[in-house]
């Protein structure tokens, strides 16, 4: 019985895990041989996500574990030391793999094989599976997989994930290598200095490190091996590794360039006899492509375009399918409502957890469109091309170009725009670009613009005016987010810069099945673990509203609206119309009703206790010329920024303002809320303003933090977003007041 038997009883389910560079299909593939028999997990400590699957095969069952895209097993942070620990049985939980299934290229072979020499270091039964096998063909090149199996002593299997060639043969043999002993041919040898200092330092350790991360120790200056197994219990091992490093620079071995040197020389001489290469290049139609696609100017103009329409799907196009679950929520209100008797328990129901649930339904087309898009640029190849275009840009406040489309999308939500970050390896970039997607100007915040911008601004001012301030709480996320990205990046986020290095793969159609399954889980995905706590923020939120449910004279106030809700249904349903005064006259009675609906709710909500937090917090936000209803307001506002609209509505005796109707500019201005606001002597233009500007650079939406909060894996980092958004508008909405009411 080999060592890997002995992890596991013969007949239990074996592991296989796939390794792979990105854009290799190794999801295609993964997709392919799981099927829908799929789940997603995280390990503790990291941000990456791990799919799992299952694959049938001979009456056998196999799980199949999709490994992050690596270029190589040089891990540079926690993430990338997922795949390592896996492999090496040294992730907490999981059995060490039976089989290691590496995907490469076959049209990019040399390079792919780098990572492929070193999973051959691991000592594991391994498959080479030579994907994109027309790819090569269609550039003229002609691969010997039989030889190249032979040169190499694993197994290669010619496939074509995206089409289903070649995935029997592969399956046949994953099932032959599980029994099999690890590849019989050595990987490649390195100089001999370098094998005399990797045995110094195994003996030094004890053998407590497997040879593969003693290996890594030397080969990774700065690497996450270093970090992790240097620590202060191992005295002078530091030094020690510096002076073997110094030693093999002065034996011509210098790290990390050896490494390179010796694999990819190993590589050359395997693969000499293997590939014959046409003598001339074939101009592909991936090159046309990308003559147009990567040009500084028709490129870029491309990509804006292309920009253009996926916010305008995102933004425009989703809103039906918004509204037809908005609409939904709604009617099931309104059923609970008139099904649940009057008290707390039906409040809790619609106004708690329904109100909660709706809140992250109601992102769902907007997730769904983006994820669409994304995966279809991905698996087409464009993607690639999208972050060389856009990368010089973003250089310059410290990120690569791969953070533009995530900032981009979160103008329309930043719920998506971080869920779209993803596609960052770099671990500082990625959490960079998380920390400010939320500054970007989402749809959320437009409700608040466009009432204040119509009550205060249009009435009185040029035509040029609503528009242009409008634009610019736009503009302010696009100025500011650069800076604290940049900010960030030299502070808490500093750390060496990475070389943006990018393989742009061939142009091909895209999967759908790829592009369905990526939208499907990303939407189910935020549902399932968002969704929690943003139900208990709603529910928290809807207490501080509720309670105490009593006014002085000891009546409930739900019961009081619940009276005159049936009172108003009676009269418009029961009551026929003999003649216009008569109709007039009932719908005078209606709108007596509803106004003494609103005033009752209205009382309640400054009554309760978010309404005596809001009268604590005064003296607060005082400084930006608001008083304890705009800034109760803001702390109800605290689940999703456009509630501060329907607060607002409840406050003012309004009753419930439908946050969607607050848009258009030129009518806005008329309705009874902005006259209401107008004729409050604490509203003025620099108050107005400097409620935008804070609504501009806050984070009060609990939807973006719980979303932080999952791809972070972390309550740190979004308790640091809320924290330093709230301070950063808090200052610019000081700022804007005191200077505009020193102007006016």
């Amino acid at each position: 019985m080999t060592a890997i038997e002995a992890v596991r009883p013969r007949l239990q389910s074996r592991v296989v895990a796939l390794i792979g560079n990105p854009n290799t299909g190794k999801t295609t593939l993964f997709n392919a041989l799981a099927r829908m028999r799929q789940r997603v997990g995280n390990y503790s400590g990291v941000t990456v996500e791990i799919k799992k699957g299952r694959m049938t095969f001979d009456g056998k069952s196999f799980e199949i574990i999709d490994l992050p895209g690596t270029y190589s097993l040089a891990p540079r942070s926690p993430d990338e030391m997922v795949a390592v620990d896996l492999i090496l049985g040294q992730q907490p939980g999981e059995p060490r793999p039976d089989v290691v299934v590496s995907i490469v290229d076959a049209s990019n072979l040399e390079r792919n094989l780098y990572l492929t020499t070193q999973v051959m270091e691991l000592g594991i039964p391994l498959v080479l599976a030579l994907n994109m096998t027309d790819v090569a063909d269609g550039q003229g090149l002609q691969i010997d997989a039989a030889r190249l199996e032979n040169q190499l002593g694993i197994r290669v299997v010619p496939i074509q994930a995206n089409k289903g060639k070649g995935l029997e043969r592969l399956k046949k043999a994953i099932d032959e290598a599980v029994d099999c002993p690890p590849p019989m041919r050595a990987a490649p040898a390195f100089p001999e200095p370098f094998e005399r200092e990797e045995a110094a330092f195994g003996a030094r350790l004890g053998g407590r490190w497997p040879p593969f991360l003693i290996r890594r120790l030397l080969l990774d200056i700065g690497g996450y091996t270093e970090k992790r197994l240097a620590t202060d219990q191992m005295n002078g091992l530091r030094e020690e590794l510096q002076s073997a490093r110094l030693r093999l620079a002065s034996a011509g071995c210098k790290v990390p360039e050896i490494e390179a040197r010796t694999r990819y020389g190993w590589i050359r001489q395997m693969s000499a006899h293997c590939v014959r290469r046409p003598e001339r290049r074939p101009i592909t139609w991936t090159d046309r492509l990308d003559h147009v696609l990567t040009h500084k100017i028709w490129g870029t103009a491309f990509f804006l375009a292309l920009m253009m329409l996926v916010f305008q799907t995102i933004f425009a196009w989703a809103v039906p399918l918004m509204d037809l679950l908005k609409f939904g929520k709604e009617w099931l209100g309104e059923l609970l409502r008139g099904s649940l008797p009057a008290g707390p328990l039906a409040s809790l129901a619609v106004d708690g957890v329904l109100e909660g649930v709706g809140s992250v339904l109601v992102f769902l087309p907007q997730i769904m469109l983006l994820f669409a898009f994304i995966a279809i640029m991905e698996d087409c190849g464009y993607m690639a091309r999208a972050a060389f275009l856009m990368d010089k840009i973003m250089a310059g406040c410290g990120l690569s170009g791969k953070s533009f489309i995530p900032m981009l999308s979160s103008v329309a939500c930043a719920v998506p725009g971080i869920m779209a970050s993803r596609v960052i390896e770099n671990r500082r970039d990625r959490l960079a670009t998380i920390l400010v997607a939320p500054l970007m100007s989402c749809s959320a915040r437009l409700p608040v613009y466009t009432l204040m911008i119509g009550a205060f601004l249009t009435s009185g001012y040029p035509g040029w005016v609503p528009g242009l301030t409008l634009f610019a709480m736009y503009l302010i996320g696009l100025l500011v987010a650069p800076l604290i990205a940049l900010l960030l990046k030299r502070t808490i986020l500093r750390g060496e810069t990475p070389v943006f290095v990018m393989e742009m793969p061939v142009y091909k159609r895209p999967s759908l099945r790829t592009v369905l399954r990526r939208v499907l889980d990303s939407g189910w995905a935020f549902v399932r673990r968002a969704g929690t706590f943003i139900l208990a923020s709603m529910v928290l939120i809807w207490a501080l509203l509720y309670f105490p449910r009593e006014d002085e004279q000891g009546q409930s106030y739900d019961l009081q609206i619940a009276k005159l809700r049936g009172d108003l249904s009676n009269l418009k349903q029961n009551t026929k119309f003999e003649n216009d005064d008569a109709k007039n006259a009932i719908e005078d009675a209606a709108q007596a009703i509803e106004k003494t609906i609103a005033q009752i709710d209205g009382e309640w909500k400054r009554n309760s206790y978010l309404g005596r937090i809001g009268h604590t917090l005064e003296p607060v936000v005082k400084p930006l010329g608001w008083d304890w209803k705009i800034g109760m307001a803001a702390l109800a506002s605290f689940p999703a920024r456009e509630v501060v609209v329907g607060t607002m509505g409840i406050i003012y005796n309004m009753g419930k303002v439908d946050s969607g109707n607050i848009r258009d500019l030129e009518q806005v201005g008329a309705t009874p809320l902005a006259k209401a606001l107008q004729e409050d002597k604490v509203f003025t233009v620099p108050v107005a303003l400097s409620l935008m500007i804070f609504f501009a650079l806050c984070c009060q939406c609990t939807s973006t933090l719980a979303v932080i909060r999952r791809e972070t894996n972390s309550w740190r980092w979004p308790l640091f977003t809320f924290g330093y958004m709230t301070v950063l508008a808090y200052l610019g909405a000081l700022l804007v007041y005191q200077v505009g009411n020193g102007l006016s």
